[in-house]
């Protein structure tokens, strides 16, 4: 993709995403997620129906009269955007491929956040760390997230959701807002998602194509697998492969509703054909 093409599209995102996040989301994104606590501002004096326990009685015995503290919501925050770019993202049948529509919803959340002045970073990971992009705040940041999530070529096609969370943890010290956008088609980040969801405030954006859902009867189909390459020939006139697909595709879906729900994570799941919006302003609003 040559420098013109891709300015055009980071573009043509920027004006989409920050419309949404303008108009729709910025005021349910500052309710939802609250800042680190209070932090005190000032003293004043006493009013009626202040709380006495906010009275600060060394300025209170200098000045033979009541003050009290003033505290105010200590509102910066931190987002981490964590990105799936494996091979199995590549993937759509109707207008979009999942992965256009990860860019889509992270552009959004991040034009959200900048608006409340928050930092925003980007983990891209396969079965390893793509790419780390440190939290700043700023749109030229933002767009610059943007342009990695439209253009970044993968070294691998594989995925590894534990790996990727594990770095999370380790490169953020702080409490931070985490979104996890992936298809969740693979296994055994249930345990590392409990540790970080102790610490962080996490929600995973489960991304998915009506057809990956069953495999269709189409008699012997070549089909090649996303992640590892690997072409086989598959009898999809068989009930038993129909089956067997549809049965562990459920469990990947069940096992992702599990893990984030058991942790106290958020969970969201939306189809490539779907609204995202309506999927991410009923989910701020219930946790609202």
């Amino acid at each position: 993709m040559d420098t013109k093409e891709l300015l055009k599209k980071v573009r043509k995102i920027e004006i989409k995403t920050r419309r949404l996040s303008d108009h729709v989301f910025g005021g349910e994104y500052h309710s939802t997620f609250k800042g680190r606590g209070m932090t005190f501002s000032e003293v004043r004096q006493y009013q009626f129906g202040d709380d006495v326990r906010n009275i600060d009685w060394n300025v209170t015995a200098r000045y033979n009269e009541p003050f009290v503290k003033v505290f105010e919501e200590e509102r910066e925050l931190t987002m981490m955007l964590m990105a799936d770019i494996s091979g199995s993202e590549f993937f759509g049948t109707d207008t979009q491929f999942k992965n256009e529509i990860i860019t889509e919803i992270a552009a959004t959340l991040a034009f959200s956040a900048m608006q409340n002045n928050d930092k925003i970073g980007l983990i891209l990971f396969s079965d390893e760390i793509e790419l780390f992009i440190p939290p700043k705040k700023g749109k030229s940041h933002v767009l610059r997230i943007i342009r990695e999530l439209i253009e970044f070529h993968p070294k691998s096609k594989k995925t590894d959701i534990s790996q990727a969370l594990k770095y999370m943890t380790n490169v953020m010290k702080k409490k931070a807002i985490v979104f996890v956008l992936s298809d969740f088609i693979t296994e055994g980040y249930k345990d590392t998602l409990k540790i970080v969801a102790k610490k962080h405030d996490v929600t995973g954006i489960r991304i998915y194509d009506r057809r990956e859902e069953k495999i269709p009867n189409l008699g012997m189909v070549q089909m090649q697998d996303e992640e590892t390459g690997e072409l086989m020939l598959v009898n999809t006139g068989s009930k038993s492969v129909r089956r067997n697909y549809s049965k562990y595709y459920k469990e990947r879906v069940d096992e992702f509703n599990d893990a984030f729900l058991k942790s106290g994570a958020g969970v969201l799941s939306c189809r490539v054909d779907e609204s995202y919006v309506k999927k991410l302003l009923g989910y701020f609003k219930r946790r609202g």
